[in-house]
Order: structure tokens, then C-alpha cells, then sequence
């Protein structure tokens, strides 16, 4: 598998370019599990590392993420030289937050948050999410009942557009994954996430 790119998915499904979180690349468990689960219902998903994180893999250092603009540049790199045509664009917390962040540019006809990275965990008061309120592009957002850097009681204070729509996973944490207590399992989260995930790409590329 390359550093850099990997398509999943029939070449003539809807496209969904994947963007991972700030501590794993895409070749996560995570990333894998929701690029295969969306292939199988026919998406065809583009996964991709951020230049850091290809650093990171080839010199074996913690090196922490870019800022935001070399991210955002190559985000939108891999838009205009992968993709010929709209495509919906999201990733898992901060890839997911990039992903809002590029709702103006021509080809992207949606935008899919997976674990949006409202605040640090305990931190409130460093809320990220301000932009979201004037998103104007459909945006799906998938988020852990239980996720610190955004719970769901905390939404009910969340000022969004009329573009953006949440959803909730049951007792899941920032990756989704319940408490055993709870009755729900991670497969069965997981699950919920690829089948709302399909339904949005779909929904989005039907009206575009």
C-alpha cells in the first residue's frame, strides 16, 4: 500500500475522499474499517496521508501536525488532482474538521465529519466549531454519544447551519467504541457509521 493514496471501492461509485485524524494515518484500523464498509455498498473511497504524517512514517518520529493552512492546501491537492468531478470530502476528527473548512471550493458537493473536534477534552472554552454555523454545502455530522470533544448534551449550545445534520452513535467515545456495559458493540457502532456515511454520499451526489 503507498504512503500516500489508496482507493477502495467500484471505479464508478460516488467519491468520498477520506482524510484521517491528527495521531494515525489511514491505514488505521479505523480508516480501513469505514473505507471497506463504505466499498462494499458501493462508494469509492480515497484515503490519504497528510504530509506530516508521510514524514512521521518515513523518518519514525512523533512529529505532530502541520497548521491548518498546509493541511487545508493539501487536502485540496488531492481534490483537484485525484478527482475530476464533486466529490463528497470528510475524515475522522481533525480530518473531518479540514474537510469543513473547504466547503466553498467547486468540487466538493458535501462534507462528512466523523468525531467532530469540537474542544479538547475538558476544555469547552477552545471551541473549534464556530464555522459551522455558516456552512453552506450538506454536512453530515457523526459523533460518539460519550465523545469528549463533543458530547451530546453539549450540542443542544452548538450554533449550526441549516446545512449541517448530526447524528448520533450510541455510547460511543471519539472513535465510536461503547462500553461493554452498555449492549452496543464497536462492529455494531461501526456499522451505523459506514450506513449513514453511504446514505449521505448518496443523498448528496442524487441532488447535486
Amino acid at each position: 500500500m503507498s504512503n500516500q493514496l489508496q482507493w477502495d471501492g467500484p471505479e464508478t461509485g460516488p467519491i468520498f475522499v477520506f482524510a484521517h485524524g491528527a495521531g494515525a494515518g489511514m491505514d488505521h484500523e479505523f480508516m480501513q474499517n469505514v473505507s471497506k464498509g463504505l466499498a462494499q455498498q458501493g462508494i469509492r473511497v480515497l484515503r490519504f496521508n497528510f504530509p506530516y504524517m508521510v514524514r512521521r512514517m518515513e523518518e519514525g518520529t512523533k512529529r505532530p501536525p502541520d497548521r491548518a493552512p498546509k493541511l487545508l492546501d493539501a487536502f485540496t491537492d488531492i481534490i483537484e488532482t485525484q478527482c475530476s468531478g464533486p466529490v463528497v470530502i470528510g475524515g475522522k476528527s481533525m480530518g473531518g474538521r479540514m474537510a469543513s473548512w473547504l466547503g466553498e471550493h467547486e468540487q466538493v458537493a458535501g462534507i462528512a465529519c466523523l468525531g467532530f473536534p469540537f474542544h479538547p477534552p475538558g476544555k469547552p472554552e477552545k471551541f473549534k466549531g464556530d464555522h459551522l454555523a455558516t456552512v453552506a454545502k450538506p454536512c453530515l455530522i457523526l459523533q460518539g454519544e460519550r465523545d469528549t470533544f463533543g458530547k451530546q448534551e453539549e450540542f443542544a449550545d452548538f450554533i449550526f447551519s441549516p446545512h449541517v445534520r448530526y447524528q448520533f452513535i450510541p455510547d460511543g467515545d471519539h472513535g465510536f467504541k461503547p462500553r461493554k456495559r452498555s449492549g452496543y458493540t464497536e462492529e455494531g457502532n461501526i456499522k451505523q457509521v459506514v450506513d449513514a456515511l453511504s446514505l449521505f454520499i448518496r443523498e448528496v451526489y442524487n441532488e447535486y
